[in-house]
């Protein structure tokens, strides 16, 4: 069984004590693969970092939403410079981020768009982060897909997403995946339901480590090889085996990421 898993921040502190060993869990579960995606542009270096150290990591460059408050135009640049690395497959993780602060609307949107052309600039997939703000993400991302010169690519995936079901038509016609993690393991997320329509053609896995760890280990720091728990219950959740689901999957993202 081959999993991969789409979207890790293990170059956070929560693993500086025994990454090697949480590398070891996730290769003997099956997961070959681990996408690392941004927060500020420190953590971008500290991606590349793991992924000079480790076969099988890749990176994403990007601000995140949260973060965007004290971002500057010279961090972005250093996000665009950033891209033109091998090891950057995403620009991510973008998005928007309501839930908190509401105090920087503008600015977190004003970088979701530099963030959505530089993706359609550098033919990278574009990861999300959405915080009670999926209208704006929506309507901000069909604008830009229509004002580009190449609107066929623009794709990538609605991370950890939990709904509303009835996005799920914009965001398949966007071109978007949607990544399922930890989330659909808890009993009153509705995450079941809020995939009901999803084909699955366009759902990929992902963990969010540390966060987000699903049941049994709910509360306690999430990794990697904790993939394998969403797939099994995906698998349950569709009626397939736990094979298919991983195959499936996998090769999903082997295609938005051009993964060998």
């Amino acid at each position: 069984m081959i999993l991969i898993d789409t979207h890790a921040h293990i170059y956070l502190e929560q693993f500086a004590e025994d990454l090697e060993d949480v590398i070891t869990r996730a290769r003997d579960t099956g997961v070959e693969t681990i996408l690392m995606p941004a927060i500020d542009i420190r953590s971008i270096h500290q991606a590349l970092e793991l992924c000079d150290r480790f076969s099988g990591l890749f990176a994403m460059a990007a601000i995140h939403p949260s973060d965007t408050k004290t971002a500057s135009d010279e961090d972005f640049e250093q996000v665009q410079s950033l891209c033109q690395n091998a090891n950057i497959i995403a620009v991510g993780e973008s998005g928007l981020d309501y839930h908190w602060d509401r105090s920087f609307d503008a600015t977190q949107k004003k970088f979701l768009r530099l963030h959505a052309r530089l993706a359609i600039s550098e033919d990278l997939p574009l990861i999300l982060h959405n915080r009670e703000a999926q209208d704006d993400i929506i309507r901000i991302l069909k604008e830009e897909k229509e004002r580009s010169e190449h609107p066929e690519r623009l794709r990538g995936i609605f991370h950890c997403f939990g709904g509303p079901p009835h996005v799920v038509p914009d965001i398949m016609e966007l071109g978007f995946h949607f990544g399922i993690g930890g989330t659909l393991t808890f009993k009153n997320a509705g995450v079941p339901d809020a995939i009901n329509e999803v084909p699955m053609e366009a759902i990929v896995l992902e963990t969010d480590a540390p966060f987000l760890a699903p049941v049994p280990h709910r509360g306690k720091r999430n990794e990697p090889s904790h993939v394998r728990l969403v797939a099994e219950r995906l698998a349950e959740v569709r009626g397939m085996t736990v094979d298919a689901v991983a195959e499936i999957t996998s090769q999903n993202a082997k295609r938005l990421f051009a993964l060998a």
